[in-house]
């Protein structure tokens, strides 16, 4: 059993990893602004108050953790763009600050920085509205930081292309850099299978220090 400290858990993405995570018989440790918003009650789940852009509430809340899961995001274009980056350079911060003992970093990424068969990204496709792209390329940003990070142990797990809350099938494949399709092209995973896919990475690490993607 693993005790893991997730930011962003009452998000699409995060409330399936909470789930998840708390099926499989791990400890969580949710740290939200406002505990109203997180209407869950469980054994295993310890329900705080922090803030993922503050190193300090980074630090006191991961210490004696195994994983610190971020599943931050904005919602709209501009909030993205002001907290996922800000998000991933703050929780580095406060994870350094427990030096040896600190628990590894997973954070939810992005696809616009894939790379499709053609060997473009994602986010070269002609069309692509602006709101669109700087959602993109804000995560792209926040990946592209954790690439410089050699002192903390991090991993980026960027979804498919389309990702929306849908059936747990537990079936996904994988790649690292690579836009995951399947037969006719299409990039998909529910958000229930993005959570199995992350939290079998918590139990079984393959990606320490780099991206990995999943797909159906």
């Amino acid at each position: 059993m693993a005790t893991i400290v997730l930011f962003g858990a009452t998000g699409t993405i995060g409330t399936r990893i909470l789930d998840e995570a708390l099926a499989r018989g791990h400890r969580v440790i949710a740290v939200v602004r406002d505990p109203a918003r997180l209407d869950r009650t469980h054994d295993a789940l310890t329900v705080t108050t922090g803030d993922v852009l503050d190193p300090g509430s980074v630090t006191a809340a991961a210490k004696g953790a195994d994983v610190v899961v971020s599943a931050v995001g904005g919602g709209d274009a501009a909030a993205t763009q002001a907290v996922v980056e800000p998000a991933v350079r703050a929780l580095v911060e406060g994870l350094r600050a427990l030096g040896a003992d600190a628990p590894r970093l997973i954070s939810v990424g992005g696809a616009g920085s894939l790379q499709t068969a053609s060997g473009a990204r994602v986010w070269d496709a002609p069309g692509l509205p602006d709101w669109l792209l700087t959602i993109m390329h804000a995560h792209g940003d926040a990946l592209e930081y954790l690439r410089t990070v050699t002192d903390v142990r991090w991993t980026s797990f960027s979804p498919a292309g389309t990702i929306e809350p849908g059936e747990r099938t537990g079936r996904y494949r994988t790649d690292t850099e690579r836009l995951v399709v399947d037969g006719g092209g299409t990039s998909y995973i529910s958000a229930e299978d993005y959570a199995v896919a992350l939290v079998d990475e918590i139990e079984r690490p393959r990606h320490v220090g780099g991206r990995f993607t999943a797909a159906r």
